[in-house]
This record gives C-alpha cells, sequence and structure tokens, in this order.
C-alpha cells in the first residue's frame, strides 16, 4: 500500500492533497450529519465559498445526499469511506506515527485517527468510532468490562452495536458518579453500552470522591460488594484519561487543593488516581470502584485520548506500563513524538 502511494506521488502529486481532503470532508459529514454548509465550514475551520465545489462535487457523483436538514452520506458515499479506511494510515502518515509512539510508550499497540481532537469535534467521534471496533475485536462471551466515564469513553458507547461478541458480557462502572453531567457519569455508560449490544450491566450507586469515614461505611453494603466483586474479575478494562488540574476542578476541588496539586507536579488523572510526569502516584482519592492494582491485573486495557493539550497526561499514565492499546489522534500523538515532551 505504502509503495502504491508513493508511486502516485511521483506520478501525480496533486492526487495525494485531493484525496486527504476529500477524506476529510467525508468524515466530517459522517459525523456531524445532518449538517448544513455554514456548520461543517466552521468545523473545518474553513470558508462556505471553499467548500462549495467540493460539496457540488461530491453531490454529483452520488455521495451525498442534501435534505431541509443538511447534508448527509449516501449509502455509496459511506461505501467509499469504508472502502479508504486501510488506506488512512499511510496517506496521513498516522501509520508511522503509531510506529512511533509504541517505541516511546511501549505499549504493545497504538491506534492514530487523523485530526485533532482540540481543533476539530469530529475527531472525538472517530476516537470513540475505532474504540467501539477495537472493543468489538477483544471481547468475549461472558467477560466483565469496567468503563470509566468521559467524553471520549461516551463516543465510544454511542458507536456500539448488537453483536453475538457481547453475549453474557456484564459492563460494570469503574467510578462512582462525578457530579458532571449524567449521560457522562461511568453508570450511564455501562447501562448505554449494555444497551447499544445487548449486553447487561451494573450500577455502583455511590459519590465519586467520598469522606474516610463514608467510605467505609459504604464498603460494607452488600451491593456495593457485589459490584466491587465484578470489578476483581473485570477482563478488560476501558477508559480515558484526564489532565490532572482539569479532572480536580470537575471533582469541585478547593484552590488550596488545586495548589497542592499542581505543588506535586500533577499532570494526568485516571481512576481516582493522580500522576506526575514520572508516572509516579502524587494523590490518591478517597473512593470507591476499580483499583490501580486491579486495572493491572486485567487482561486487555483499552486506554482512549485525543488532543495536543492531553499529551503530557497520555506520557504520564503510559509509565504505569498497563495498557496494552492506546487510541489517541495526530495532534497528541505528534506533540507526543516531539522535542518538547
Amino acid at each position: 500500500m505504502r509503495r502504491l502511494l508513493e508511486l502516485q506521488q511521483k506520478l501525480l502529486p496533486d492526487l495525494i492533497p485531493v484525496l486527504r481532503e476529500r477524506y476529510m470532508l467525508l468524515r466530517s459529514i459522517y459525523h456531524l450529519q445532518p449538517i448544513g454548509r455554514r456548520g461543517l465550514a466552521q468545523a473545518m475551520n474553513t470558508t462556505e465559498r471553499i467548500l462549495r465545489a467540493e460539496v457540488e462535487l461530491l453531490k454529483e457523483t452520488g455521495m451525498l445526499t442534501v435534505t431541509a436538514a443538511g447534508m448527509h452520506l449516501s449509502e455509496e458515499g459511506q461505501q467509499v469511506l469504508d472502502d479508504m479506511e486501510p488506506l488512512v494510515g499511510e496517506l496521513f502518515g498516522l501509520t508511522d506515527l503509531a510506529e512511533g509512539l509504541q517505541k516511546k510508550l511501549g505499549i504493545p499497540e497504538v491506534i492514530v485517527v487523523q485530526g485533532d481532537a482540540d481543533q476539530s469535534p469530529w475527531v472525538k467521534a472517530e476516537l470513540g468510532r475505532v474504540g467501539a471496533r477495537v472493543l468489538k475485536q477483544v471481547v468475549r462471551e461472558g467477560d466483565i468490562v469496567a468503563v470509566t466515564g468521559g467524553t471520549s469513553i461516551a463516543s465510544v458507547a454511542h458507536h456500539l452495536t448488537p453483536s453475538a461478541s457481547f453475549r453474557n458480557v456484564q459492563f460494570v462502572p469503574a467510578r462512582g458518579g462525578l457530579g458532571e453531567r449524567v449521560e457522562l457519569q461511568a453508570n450511564s455508560l455501562a447501562a448505554a453500552m449494555a444497551a447499544k449490544t445487548g449486553a447487561t450491566y451494573r450500577l455502583l450507586h455511590v459519590p465519586d470522591r467520598l469522606h474516610p469515614d463514608a467510605l467505609q461505611t459504604l464498603l460494607k453494603e452488600p451491593q456495593v460488594q457485589d459490584v466491587l466483586s465484578l470489578l476483581r474479575d473485570t477482563r478488560i478494562v476501558l477508559h480515558g484519561i484526564g489532565d490532572a488540574l482539569t479532572m480536580a476542578r470537575r471533582r469541585n476541588y478547593s484552590e488550596e487543593e488545586l495548589a497542592e496539586l499542581a505543588k506535586a507536579g500533577a499532570v494526568s488523572e485516571s481512576f481516582g488516581y493522580y500522576f506526575n510526569e514520572a508516572g509516579e502516584i502524587v494523590h490518591r482519592m478517597p473512593t470507591i470502584g476499580l483499583q490501580l492494582e486491579e486495572v493491572h491485573k486485567a487482561e486487555t486495557v483499552l486506554s482512549i485520548a485525543g488532543g495536543e493539550s492531553k499529551a503530557k497526561a497520555i506520557l504520564s499514565f503510559a509509565k504505569q506500563s498497563c495498557q496494552n492499546v492506546l487510541i489517541t489522534d495526530e495532534g497528541a500523538a505528534r506533540a507526543l513524538l516531539s522535542a518538547r515532551l
């Protein structure tokens, strides 16, 4: 595939840039549909005038349909997008980025999607689409899958579909509630994933951040004990990686606590643990849920995080050496491989 693209680049030097642009256009419409030309221009950081000719061409070739609600991919457009999938890694240099990250981070499998989630809203949807595909590949009948909350994991839930692979699978929240939007909490996402796949789920009705006395009381509850027992048998962990101070603010840490975290050098957060650049634990929340030692015991740990702003957090958590698969984007990958980190 790479040799073919190299030959095309030599013989038709204008072809590769055009392929890239039209792939990005189709992918953006796929994730944002139905969408109007103005909204698409804003999402792609371009102008309606520049988009007009490309949209008309795709419409004429039957890859787009336009209704009063906006543009949609046609069946033919969806097929073209699917057929281009094997080309994308080479077309955007993502294969080289993934290989470079595997070596730098020591993670067995790295998948890099095109774009930067900090810049384009459809990139997070693409992270979710790939995450759903990988989860479907690794899950087995009877598995227990622990899931965290957050927007990246919510995107995975959105892209899951029914499959025989999910027979007798249980989705279990890795943590309690964050106190954020209900649809982004681990409980909600475990239920949504079960509904999408035909699996079952359990809920963990506890706050994410607890006073030590309340923690000990809740640990004695039979329903909590049942869920914790399932988490100890987790084979697959599906989680995001957060920026430390951003996550602490979402958990309503005081200014004094935020200052302490910053002084300790916290850069990443996952499972209620805060890590510094060396991957050392600098703070641990009193919380009920999946513990770090249990994450290390899981057979498959699938991490999803994208955007250049997440690069330091991804690097920090990678030093835990518990991930099997990392799904990230071009923005984070290029920052991770640059001299800055």
